[in-house]
Formats: structure tokens, sequence, C-alpha cells
């Protein structure tokens, strides 16, 4: 049988087929074509980064946060770690043990020794010795909430040279902003932009990953923000990509913070932390 001609050389065919991609005789319709593409995209945004970290550190290891049934973990292994030395290479930390068990069954199945699966919670895996000092890419995509904020937190701790994230459900922001509003109605004009209920909502997402993306530059990285386009059928699409660079930290550090008190955030410094 011959291969669909969108697979790249190389890649398990046994893998596109567990993550229905290809269907059980190999075959690829509509929706797996689109799926693959999405796939491909994404991994366009990875791959230089992962060039990148291995040119520094030959023992490459990454950290994929709220990893589900890993479908990013796989995927990456498959098309980059799979020719790499054999040794732990790809971290997949999810909650969910019965998702931990499936990615463990399959990664043995597909013979990817490199994969790890545990069963923790983003902030628990900042403590565990289950992994290792220091990483050099840590992944989040979707994690809901403050999970994105647990990723950032976990990979500043460990030191990642790039940081990869495309957070999801973003309320907390939007309800200390709701709980703190007849406070800081009249302090300025631009409290108008989240008097109305549907614009906290939507006001409260964006000045959450604004607050993210500041609180890395204020930790030295170079923070691009971008979409990621097809991956998923909503607009929780954004992609920021952090890279460390160790730029001057002071003006990002003063903005976050002034941003805070400005919108009445402040008791919420400790989630947006910074040295």
């Amino acid at each position: 049988m011959s291969t669909p001609p969108e697979i790249k050389p190389g890649q398990s065919i046994e893998l596109l087929k567990a993550l229905h991609i290809l269907t059980r005789d190999g075959k690829m319709n509509q929706d797996s074509r689109r799926k693959l593409k999405q796939v491909y995209h994404l991994y366009q945004f990875i791959e230089p980064l992962l060039e990148s970290a291995r040119a520094e550190h030959p023992d490459l290891t990454l950290v994929d946060h709220g990893a589900g049934k890993s479908y990013l973990g796989f995927i990456l292994y498959d098309l980059f770690f799979k020719s790499l030395p054999a040794g732990p290479a790809i971290y997949g930390i999810e909650t969910r043990d019965e998702l931990v068990t499936q990615s463990r069954e399959l990664a043995q199945r597909l013979a990817f020794p490199g994969m790890t699966f545990l069963n923790l919670s983003v902030a628990e895996s900042i403590a565990s010795d289950a992994l290792p000092a220091t990483v050099d890419i840590v992944t989040a995509l979707h994690a809901c909430n403050t999970a994105t904020d647990d990723a950032i937190r976990f990979a500043l701790e460990k030191k990642a040279r790039h940081i990869v994230l495309v957070p999801c459900c973003q309320a907390e922001v939007a309800a200390v902003l709701r709980k703190n509003k007849q406070q800081a109605l009249g302090r300025s004009a631009l409290t108008e932009l989240w008097r109305h209920p549907i614009h906290t909502r939507e006001f409260g997402s964006q000045i959450t990953n604004v607050l993210r993306c500041l609180q890395l530059e204020a930790h030295g990285y170079q923070v691009t923000v971008t979409e990621l386009v097809g991956w998923e059928h909503s607009m929780k699409n954004e992609l920021i990509i952090a890279t460390f660079k160790d730029l001057p930290r002071k003006r990002p550090a003063d903005r976050m913070h002034e941003i805070l008190q400005t919108l009445a955030l402040e008791e919420m410094r400790e989630r947006f932390y910074v040295d």
C-alpha cells in the first residue's frame, strides 16, 4: 500500500493511525489531511527551537505540560527526537491517570524509549525529582486558566531556554477585574475597557497574556506573539514563544507592575511574579 504523499519520510504509520490521522487501512480523508496540516504548521514553529537548543545542549529535554493524550509529544518525538541518541527526551505531564497510562502503552508499542509520562499537576512537577533540574524547552498548549501560569513558573524555575504557550480559558484575571470593578471605575477613562461584562471577559483574557509576556521579558526572555492558525476552531489560538536572551529586565517589570496597579490587580503580583 502506498503512503499518502502528505506524510513525511520516516514518519511512523502506526503512530499516525493511533492519532487518527490515518485510517486503519492507512488512508487519509479530508479531516485527517486538515489535522496533519495543523500538525506540520505547529512543528514549523517548534523545530527551529529544537535545533537551537540542541546546538547548545546535545542531550535535549522537552517538558510538555497539560499533555492530554500527548499528541504534541508523540509528533515531536517522531519527527525530531526519534533520530537522536536514546535517553530521556520528552516528558509529558498530565493529571488524568488513564491518559498517562495510554501514552505509556503507546510509547512502548512504538518503541519510543525517550518518552516519559508523569501523573502530576503542573504545580507538582516543579518540585518533583522525576524531572531534571534544568530543561531546554517547555510547552503548554491549551493548558486551562492558571495551568499556563504554572507552566511559566516551571519554565522559569527550570531555566528553560525556550517556552511555547497556547493559553486557554483565562478566567482568573477577569474574575479579579469583576470583583474590583467598582473600586476601579473612577480611576481613569481606561476602566471603560472592561466596564461591561462581556468586555470584562474579553479584556481579562487579553490582559492576562499581556502580563505573561511582560513577566517573561522581566526574566530576560525575548518574546514573540503570533497566531497559531488552524490549530483548533476557536479564538484560543494565540501562540507565545519566549527565548532566553538575558535581556534587560527593569523596563518590562516596571510596566507590568504599572498595569497591575492601574487595573486594580495588585493582588495578583504573586501570580505574575518577577525576581
